[in-house]
């Protein structure tokens, strides 16, 4: 039986959890940690399914994956084997009952009729717990790979406002219609079923560029940016900057980013883990051909600015790396909430293996804060 859903629980993921904690990137070999350890997370779908379950049942709000092609290679194939995310979202949605799980795709490589009727079927298959994140552009190797060649920066952002647009209105649409676009040319189009409730699905982005954060706050509801290294007050700023630019579009959008968590009983035992999984062992060979990728190399930026790129991105890019005991953890979390984020996505080194102690320590902390709901409170929760 269909689910009378409306855009605002769709926005809350369907609870009242003030600060949202997600998963991120748990479908891909190594997650988001460039590490040689044996321990390091295999990306396999039963892990994935065993680790779906268990944050559903904890409270976890939302799963969210990244979608990769190729992978980065090094001795440890880091991110090689990654799992499609539309199959993936489906799986896990049949899987759980309370968490949104997002599907993530490249828009230039995903015909948007496709894609409409993919999104629609998984939240079907979710009972509206399906959300969308819509990225235009990415490795050109990759690309490559489907003999898709990369527009221009800005000409990205037009073609990804054409797709968004046309998989709007196969969501809306009942009469047939033709899209007839500078990019995107469609005839007759119909797209049934429509998603749970006549209610489009979350959508998602993460343009970090000025085109690309005007493109998320005038077609998405949350936002993703890269939270400070350095200052939680220029990730403050960084949040005021995108909710301003959604009013002056007249609209509001929730705001998240990203952290790698490194969590034991000690401050000590937690830097120690830390040191060894991604300082020691961290595998430089995928590091370096990623960073070659963009052009980082030491002839582009200096010896010295590449070394410290590299250490960056051994717990994977634009990711704020929490180290610390349970109480550590929750105040940073709490921090991020109180400096105005509507939620954060998630990774460790090993999912499986950290979650339950991040469970069980640190969401009571985050409850007892008022920023988070207990399970079986008031969060709205329901079978699919």
């Amino acid at each position: 039986m269909a689910y009378d859903i409306t855009s605002r629980e769709r926005a809350t993921l369907h609870n009242a959890n003030k600060f949202k904690i997600g998963l991120f990137a748990a479908n891909l070999s190594s997650g988001r940690t460039a590490t040689l350890i044996p321990e390091r997370w295999s990306g396999s779908w039963l892990d994935n399914l065993r680790l779906a379950r268990m944050a559903d049942e904890a409270g976890i709000d939302f799963m969210l994956p990244l979608a990769r092609w190729k992978g980065y290679g090094g001795d440890s194939d880091y991110q090689g084997a990654g799992l499609e995310t539309f199959t993936w979202t489906s799986g896990l949605l049949a899987s759980t009952q309370r968490m949104t799980v997002f599907a993530t795709v490249h828009a230039p490589l995903f015909n948007p009729v496709i894609a409409a009727k993919a999104c629609a079927t998984a939240d079907h298959i979710g009972n509206g717990r399906f959300g969308l994140n819509v990225v235009v552009g990415w490795n050109e190797d990759e690309f490559a790979m489907f003999g898709v060649q990369q527009r221009e920066h800005e000409q990205r952002y037009e073609y990804g406002q054409e797709w968004i647009d046309a998989v709007k209105r196969m969501w809306t649409s009942d009469e047939d219609f033709d899209v007839d676009g500078k990019y995107i040319k469609l005839k007759g189009v119909r797209s049934k079923p429509k998603p749970v409730g006549g209610v489009r699905p979350l959508l998602m982005n993460a343009g970090a560029s000025p085109v690309g954060r005007a493109f998320a706050v005038r077609n998405t509801d949350a936002f993703f940016i890269q939270a400070s290294r350095v200052s939680n007050d220029e990730t403050a700023a960084n949040i005021k900057k995108a909710k301003d630019l959604a009013g002056e579009h007249g609209r509001k959008i929730d705001v998240y980013t990203v952290a790698s968590i490194t969590c034991r009983r000690s401050r000590e035992e937690a830097e120690a883990y830390y040191r060894y999984a991604v300082l020691d062992n961290a595998d430089f060979s995928a590091i370096d051909g990623l960073l070659a990728l963009k052009n980082i190399t030491p002839q582009s930026v200096g010896a010295e600015e590449f070394e410290r790129q590299r250490r960056v991105y051994t717990i994977g890019y634009s990711g704020k790396p929490l180290i610390g005991d349970p109480d550590d953890i929750a105040k940073a979390l709490a921090t991020l909430s109180e400096i105005g984020l509507t939620g954060i996505g998630i990774s460790f080194v090993n999912y499986l293996d950290e979650l339950p102690f991040f469970c069980d320590e640190v969401l009571p902390r985050l409850e007892r804060l008022g920023i988070r709901e207990p399970m079986g409170g008031s969060g709205k929760h329901r079978a699919a």
